[in-house]
């Protein structure tokens, strides 16, 4: 997935990282431009930045119970909303808007 930034939140990797250590109590690697991780639910999450975006990959654990779920995705929504300065339901217009699109 690729998520855009709201005005005054920079698309600097250091920033990112900050964000990720807030909600991820888990070492995170840097591999060039990459931030990687695993926490809970998600087996890996890949996390880079092009151009004005940032990109997110995630692989995700089948067999973590439902409060492990839960908790990653709250986690992973606090991060998104921290990186990107857009919340879950706006996020979510936007990835409407965009489908909306490239069905023209």
């Amino acid at each position: 997935m690729d998520y855009s930034f709201k005005r005054g939140f920079k698309p600097d990797l250091e920033r990112i990282q900050k964000a990720l250590e807030e909600e991820f109590p888990v070492d995170i690697k840097q591999d060039g431009d990459k931030l990687l991780l695993s926490y809970g639910a998600l087996k890996s999450i890949n996390i880079w930045i092009n151009g004005k975006k940032l990109f997110v990959t995630t692989e995700s654990d089948t067999g973590a119970s439902d409060s492990v779920v839960m908790d990653t995705n709250k986690r992973f929504r606090n991060f998104l909303e921290k990186a990107t300065g857009y919340t879950a339901k706006q996020r979510l217009q936007m990835a409407k808007k965009e489908v909306a699109k490239a069905a023209e």
